[in-house]
């Protein structure tokens, strides 16, 4: 049995909300809330599997709410169900904490799949938020110069493209020498440079150093 909460401030949809996963005979609500802090004291009170929230209600809107019960260790897994698919509201939802975020413009079945594989432990993201998710983080990919690279490797090019040796970078990474040797040929291998001083001038014409 899936053990839930619903929070939203708007009666009339947590009310059909509330009556759609009830249906299910897999699951149980425990406990309606309006308000973020209502949601907040239920989720303390009945250590939920999941609870559904709002982004934005009184009181405390739904991604505190999720990060105040990663807080408290809850077992909790918060599933945000709101009208905002913007970048914005997308990633603070995934920093807070959420298992998953839906729009609420989706149909019911969706709304008890999004639960159950939220449920299940699963990171859910409906299909309009999904496509959005991708393209912010290809925009991200692109605005980085050599994506091709781990933030190692590319963390030891630009020290690279200061001019320092392989011993002076170890020591500012903390490492051994023997692992820078291995990040600059990882480098070199991996943009098709052929030396050390290919690498200075391409990192720096990528603006590094």
């Amino acid at each position: 049995m899936i053990r839930l909460i619903v929070a939203d401030d708007h009666p009339v949809f947590v009310s059909g909300l509330r009556a759609l996963l009830q249906a299910e005979a897999d699951m149980e609500v425990l406990a309606v809330a309006a308000t973020g802090a209502e949601a907040l004291a239920a989720a303390l009170e009945h250590r939920p599997d999941v609870a559904v929230l709002d982004v934005n209600m009184p009181a405390g809107d739904g991604l505190t709410v999720t990060a105040r019960m990663r807080a408290e260790g809850l077992p909790t897994r918060a599933l945000i169900l709101t009208m905002y698919d913007d970048d914005e509201n997308v990633l603070a939802a995934l920093r807070a904490g959420a298992h998953g975020y839906a729009l609420k413009g989706a149909g019911g079945e969706e709304i008890v799949a999004s639960v159950r594989a939220v449920a299940r432990g699963e990171a859910v993201f409906g299909a309009g938020v999904a496509s959005r998710l991708l393209a912010h983080f290809a925009r991200a990919v692109s605005a980085t110069p050599f994506p091709q690279l781990t933030e190692r490797e590319h963390e030891v090019l630009g020290l690279v493209a200061q001019g320092l040796d392989n011993t002076t970078i170890a020591r500012r990474l903390g490492v051994s020498g023997k692992t820078v040797r291995n990040h600059v040929s990882n480098v070199l291998t991996k943009l098709h440079l052929a030396d050390r001083s290919a690498a200075i001038v391409r990192a720096r014409e990528a603006g590094l150093g």
